[in-house]
């Protein structure tokens, strides 16, 4: 029979992994799984179970091998029905708070706003907690910089909710970037269009807050504004709580262009955009354009919520959802969205020479995290490997905000010579949240992320 471990016995065993390893964390290299602890069931507790966080609570129930033994929501409605969905005997905690102190919890997965995401996240690794967040894991550079300290800090397990990342026609289109058959590779193009025009999510107006929503606390560092379905239901449309659709579905889709090239963080972001085609009470863009320069290369991306045109791949417009990644080569270029990818060569005559595949299969996104609880291991999407695409992500907001291009300094996690623009880096939380972690110790021997 499976059974639960004490917090006590599971991380006595997790330490122990960690120092045979003698790194305290290591890079997946295979699927393999620590066969010691395949009959202990990882504690979990669910933050968040609004839709994603409920879908992420039934995917992870299907692995068998955990038990969800808490869950926060600030609804009460919410929080009942997850805790209905569990099976009835996970402990219902309304501050996240007391689910993070809970013994019990092995490790948290965060499907809240945003704008909640890196404040959770780094007192997770402070409270002991392995970590699975959902995208976009910030909002600012500052905050990305955070979770990466905290991780470090407290050795915890992390992984990013890009779990398209965990695909293989993704892994494929990451392989033929990586080999060098398309040649040096110069510029990365990444499109998502939609048609959202010309309603968008309508004009509703404020109301005062349903009586199981506690609509200040869900609010929590952003800025207080009186309760609106709108904002409530979806949040993705308001930028102080994701920013922009370059936060929603940047994360997956930049997620391939970085992975492909291994690029570090980017030297400078220039961005614009504006709201003209949508007529509703959203405060995003509805076309945007943003171009990050590298040392040896530049990429862009291209949104637009009021044409759905697919650029000559994939499915025709119809208003849905279109995308795709494009890797500009000097003996070819390839083209790929979630499920498809095709290369086109320069020279018709002489195809690139596609490589053998040669990353690892993963064994699915939750299971992998589950897996690397277990052995101590670094999960693909860890938070160190998603480091410089939300660095870019971040400052391509910050570029629009500020009208200009701004540059970035990595070593010290500044935008140099514009105060306005370096002013954003970090978070000005409504009080009286704040990052439990301050700019100095984050900053203080500082090492950028390496690209495996």
């Amino acid at each position: 029979m499976s059974k639960r471990i004490s917090r006590r016995e599971f991380l006595s065993k997790s330490s122990r992994l960690a120092a045979a390893a003698g790194l305290g964390l290591t890079v997946v290299k295979s699927t393999a799984v620590a066969q010691a602890a395949a009959n202990e069931k990882v504690g979990l507790g669910f933050i968040g179970v609004g839709g994603r966080g409920m879908s992420l609570l039934t995917q992870f129930l299907k692995l068998g091998d955990i038990e969800v033994v808490a869950i926060s929501d600030l609804v009460k409605s919410r929080l009942e029905r997850a805790i209905a969905r569990a099976g009835g005997k996970a402990k219902g905690y309304h501050n996240y708070e007391d689910l993070l102190a809970d013994d019990n919890v092995d490790a948290v997965v965060i499907a809240t706003p945003p704008h909640w995401h890196a404040l959770l996240f780094v007192s997770a690794c402070m409270a002991g907690k392995d970590v699975y967040c959902e995208k976009p894991m910030c909002r600012l550079p500052g905050e990305a910089r955070a979770m990466v300290w905290a991780a470090r800090k407290y050795k915890r397990v992390t992984q990013i909710g890009t779990q398209i990342h965990s695909t293989a026609n993704y892994r494929r289109a990451a392989e033929i970037a990586q080999s060098g058959c398309l040649g040096k590779i110069s510029c990365v193009r990444n499109f998502f269009t939609t048609n959202e025009a010309p309603k968008g999510v309508g004009k509703p107006a404020d109301t005062e807050p349903p009586a199981d929503v506690d609509w200040d606390r869900w609010l929590g560092p952003a800025p207080y504004v009186p309760f609106n379905p709108a904002r409530f239901r979806v949040h993705r449309y308001f930028k102080d709580y994701v920013g922009s659709w370059l936060h929603e579905m940047g994360p997956h889709i930049v997620d391939l262009a970085f992975w492909g090239t291994k690029a570090g963080p980017p030297l400078s972001a220039s961005a614009a955009g504006g709201k003209f085609v949508i007529d509703d009470i959203s405060d995003i863009p509805d076309t945007l354009d943003v171009l990050w320069e590298f040392p040896d290369m530049i990429m862009t991306w291209h949104h637009t919520a009021g044409n759905s045109y697919n650029f000559g791949f994939g499915n025709p417009p119809n208003r849905g959802r279109r995308l795709s990644i494009r890797f500009q080569g000097l003996y070819g270029t390839l083209v790929a969205d979630y499920g498809n990818l095709e290369v086109i060569p320069e020279t018709p005559k002489k195809p690139p020479e596609l490589p053998e595949p040669f990353l690892p299969e993963s064994p699915g996104h939750q299971r992998q995290f589950i897996d690397c609880v277990r052995s101590r291991e670094l999960p693909c999407c860890n938070v160190e490997y998603h480091y410089p695409v939300h660095i870019a992500l971040n400052l391509g907001h910050i570029s629009l905000w500020v009208g200009r291009k701004v540059r970035w300094d990595d070593k010290t996690g500044t935008i140099p010579d514009d105060k306005e623009a370096n002013d954003m880096v970090w978070p000005k939380y409504r009080e009286p949240w704040k990052l439990p972690v301050t700019r100095e110790e984050v900053e203080a021997n500082w090492v950028t992320p390496k690209q495996a």
